[in-house]
Formats: structure tokens, C-alpha cells, sequence
């Protein structure tokens, strides 16, 4: 599973990656994650606010911070 967290390094994107990572590892799941913070690359995802979350090439969430619990959801979901 490919986990990208798009964002340009504003708070909002650092706490995304953050709790992406640790839904990650509590549901024990193997997930590369990448953090993608060049503005041109994270415009071809079409989201036009940020942070931004793609599971396997599939824009999942934008424009907002979930809860942990609804990161955890989209990622079992989206496996």
C-alpha cells in the first residue's frame, strides 16, 4: 500500500502525515508513506486545498484534518 500526504510543510499537512503514521502502525498495517510537498506534483492530484491524502494513486481527503479514528476508516477502507 502507497500512502501519500500531500501538503507544502504547513502545520495542518505536518499533523496529517503524523496521524496517518501512527494509524498506520497501530492498525499494523505495510504502508510506504510519503510526504509530498512539491506544489506542482501535488497539483496534478486536482485537490485545490491542502493537506491531501492519497492511498494507491486515489485522492482520498482534502482541505481538512481528520480525526484519527476517520484516518484509520479511509485507510481500511482504501487498502
Amino acid at each position: 500500500m502507497e500512502i501519500i500526504v500531500l501538503g507544502t510543510g504547513c502545520s495542518k499537512c505536518k499533523a496529517l502525515e503524523k496521524i496517518t503514521r501512527e494509524a498506520v502502525s497501530e492498525l499494523g498495517i505495510n504502508a510506504n508513506i510519503i510526504k509530498e510537498e512539491d506544489i506542482v506534483k501535488i497539483m496534478k492530484y486536482g485537490i485545490m486545498n491542502t493537506p491531501g491524502l492519497v492511498i494507491n494513486g486515489k485522492v482520498v481527503m482534502s482541505g481538512r484534518i481528520p480525526s484519527p479514528k476517520e484516518v484509520k476508516e479511509i485507510i481500511t477502507k482504501n487498502q
